[in-house]
C-alpha cells in the first residue's frame, strides 16, 4: 500500500471518527449535563436582563433626586443608550475571540466585566471632574460590553453542547431567563420601594437608596454563575474543527456524555498526543471572505442580522421606555407624588412582564421543537405587527376608552415578539454557521441587533414629545410597525433548522465517506466501492 493511500486511509478513519464523536453529542440522552449548561448559561441572561432593563426604573428616580422632577432628555438618552453601545461592542469583539481563542477561554470573563461595572455604576457619584450621569454612561458602556459578551458566547457554547432534537427547547430556555430578570428588577424595586416608603414620602432623596441597591443587586446571580463558567469545559465541536484535536475531542465527550472513548480510537490515542484531522477547513480571513461570499452563506447572515436589526428596533424602543409609554396614558404618573409615580412604575412593569414576556419566552421553550424555528418568527412578526398597528393608529380611542384594555394590548406586543423573534433571532444564528464563525457569526447578527436598540433609544428619546410631552407615542408605534413588517419580509431569507444537526446548516460539503483502496489508476486512488463496480463489471457473472 502506498504512502498517498495510508494517508488517505489514515484521513477516512479520522473523519468517521469525528462523525462519530459528534453523532454521541447530536444523540445523547438529556441528562445533568445538558440542564448544567442551560442553568450556568441561563443564570448570565437572567443578569444581563437585570442590568439592562434595570435602568428604566433608575432614570426617574435620577431625575427626582438631582434634578428636582425630571432628567434632561439627553442624559436620560445617554444613560439608556450607553448599554446598548457597549453590548454591540461586545457582541462583535466576544464574537470574533471565541472563535479565535475558543469558546473556554472567554466563557466567565464575560461575567467579571458585568460584576465590576454594576458595582461601579452603584457606587458612582457626583465629583467636580466627574458628574453622577457621565459616571453611569461610562460604567454602563462598560457593563454593556459584559452583556454582549455573553450572547455569542452563551447561544453557542449551549448549541454545541446540545443534542439535535433539543437543541431549540434548550437555547430558547437559556434565553427565556431573561424575562426572569426583567420581572425581578419590578419585583426588587417594589420591595425597596416599600422598605424605604416612609423615609422617601419625609425626603425624596432617600430614594438614592433604592436606585443604588437596586442596580447593585444584578452583581448577586454574576458572582453565582461566574465559578461554573469558568470551569465549563470546551465545546467537543471547537476542539474538533479548531484546536483540530480529534483524541482530545473525544475524551472530552466521553466524559461528558460518562461514555468509554470512541471504538475507532487506537491504544495509541490513549495518551496526550495530537492526532489533526488534515480534512478540517481552518478558519482565515480569506475564508471568511470566500464563505460568506456565497449567495447560499451571505443571505442566511444577512437575514439573520436584519431580522435581528428589525426586532430590536420596537423590543428595546418599548422596554427601555415602558415609563414614558404608561405615563403618556396616565398610569405611573402621579403629579406631585414621587413615591406613588415610582411604586406605579414598578407595579407596571411586574404587570406588563407577567402578562406578555415571561409567558411568550416559554410557550417558546415548549412549542419550538413541534412548530420549528421559522413559523414561531413569522407568528410574531406578523401578531407584533398588527398590535402595534392597533395601537398605533387608534391610541387615543383605546386610552380613552379603558386604561387596562391598553396595557393588555401593550403586553400582548410583548408576548409575541418574545413568542416570536426576539427568541429565534437569538436561536437560529448560534445554528446556521460553521464551527469556525459560529461565534463570530452570532455577534454580527447580535452586534446588528444593538445597532437597531441604538436607532430605536436615540429616535424615541428625539421624537416623543414632538408637539408635547409623549405627543409623539402613537406615531413611534406605527414606526414599530413597520419594522415588524421588514423583519418578517427577511425572515424568508432564513433557513428552518430544526431537526437538522449543525454539521447540515453549515452549508459546507460533509468529508467523504468511502475509504480509499491501495489500487491506483492513472496515479489516482479508486474508492473501493468503485473499485466493486469495476471489478464486478469485468468480471461479471
Amino acid at each position: 500500500m502506498s504512502a498517498q493511500n495510508n494517508a488517505k486511509l489514515d484521513s477516512y478513519q479520522l473523519n468517521e471518527r469525528r462523525r462519530e464523536a459528534l453523532s454521541k453529542i447530536d444523540n445523547a440522552e438529556f441528562g445533568w449535563f445538558h440542564i448544567r449548561a442551560c442553568l450556568v448559561a441561563g443564570v448570565g441572561f437572567f443578569t444581563d436582563a437585570y442590568d439592562l432593563f434595570a435602568i428604566n426604573l433608575v432614570t426617574p428616580m435620577l431625575g427626582m433626586i438631582y434634578y428636582g422632577g425630571t432628567l434632561p432628555s439627553d442624559l436620560d438618552l445617554g444613560i439608556k443608550v450607553a448599554a446598548s453601545v457597549g453590548t454591540f461592542l461586545g457582541q462583535i469583539g466576544f464574537g470574533y475571540l471565541a472563535d479565535r481563542l475558543g469558546r473556554k477561554k472567554m466563557y466567565g470573563v464575560e461575567l467579571m466585566i458585568i460584576i465590576v461595572a454594576t458595582l461601579g455604576q452603584a457606587l458612582s457619584g457626583n465629583g467636580y471632574v466627574l458628574s453622577l450621569p457621565a459616571a453611569l454612561i461610562i460604567w454602563r458602556v462598560i457593563v454593556g460590553v459584559g452583556i454582549g459578551g455573553d450572547y455569542p458566547l452563551s447561544a453557542v457554547i449551549t448549541a454545541e453542547f446540545a443534542t439535535t432534537n433539543r437543541r431549540g427547547a434548550m437555547m430558547a430556555a437559556v434565553f427565556a431567563m431573561q424575562g426572569f430578570g426583567y420581572l425581578t428588577t419590578g419585583i426588587i424595586a417594589v420591595i425597596l420601594l416599600a422598605a424605604f416608603k416612609t423615609s422617601i414620602e419625609d425626603n425624596v432623596q432617600n430614594l438614592d437608596y433604592v436606585w443604588r441597591i437596586l442596580i447593585g443587586f444584578g452583581c448577586i446571580p454574576a458572582l453565582v454563575a461566574v465559578y461554573f463558567r469558568l470551569t465549563i469545559p470546551e465545546t467537543p465541536r471547537y476542539v474538533l474543527d479548531i484546536e483540530n484535536n480529534i483524541n482530545k475531542a473525544e475524551r472530552d465527550v466521553a466524559n461528558v456524555l460518562k461514555e468509554n472513548r470512541n471504538h475507532l480510537q487506537s491504544d495509541d490515542d490513549a495518551n496526550d498526543v495530537i492526532v489533526h484531522n488534515p480534512a478540517v477547513a481552518k478558519g482565515s480571513t480569506a475564508d471568511f471572505i470566500t464563505y460568506f461570499s456565497k449567495w447560499q452563506n451571505f443571505k442566511v447572515l444577512f437575514g439573520t442580522s436584519m431580522a435581528w436589526f428589525a426586532l430590536d428596533v420596537a423590543f428595546y424602543g418599548i422596554g427601555l421606555n415602558n415609563s414614558f409609554i404608561l405615563s403618556s396614558i396616565n398610569f405611573s404618573s402621579v403629579k406631585g407624588d414621587n413615591y406613588s409615580t415610582c411604586w406605579n412604575a414598578a407595579v407596571g412593569q411586574i404587570i406588563i412582564v407577567l402578562l406578555g414576556t415571561v409567558p411568550g419566552y416559554w410557550v417558546t421553550v415548549f412549542t419550538i421543537e413541534r412548530l420549528g424555528r421559522i413559523k414561531i418568527q413569522i407568528i410574531g412578526f406578523v401578531m407584533s405587527c398588527i398590535l402595534f398597528c392597533v395601537l398605533g393608529f387608534a391610541y387615543h380611542q383605546i386610552k380613552d376608552y379603558s386604561i387596562a384594555l391598553f396595557i393588555f394590548l401593550f403586553a400582548a406586543t410583548q408576548f409575541f415578539q418574545n413568542f416570536g423573534p426576539n427568541s429565534t433571532t437569538f436561536i437560529i444564528p448560534g445554528e446556521v454557521f460553521p464551527t469556525r464563525y459560529r461565534s463570530t457569526g452570532h455577534g454580527i447578527a447580535a452586534g446588528s441587533g444593538k445597532l437597531g436598540a441604538i436607532v430605536a433609544q436615540v429616535g424615541f428619546s428625539r421624537l416623543k414629545d414632538r408637539g408635547g410631552s409623549n405627543a409623539f407615542i402613537p406615531q413611534l408605534l406605527q414606526i414599530f410597525a413597520l419594522f415588524m413588517l421588514i423583519g418578517l419580509l427577511v425572515t424568508f431569507l432564513i433557513p428552518e433548522t430544526t431537526g437538522k444537526t449543525l454539521e447540515e446548516l453549515s452549508n459546507e460539503d460533509e468529508f467523504p465517506t468511502q475509504p480509499y483502496n491501495s489500487e491506483e489508476e492513472n496515479g489516482e486512488a479508486i474508492p473501493m466501492f468503485m473499485e466493486s463496480l469495476i471489478y464486478n463489471g469485468v468480471h461479471g457473472a
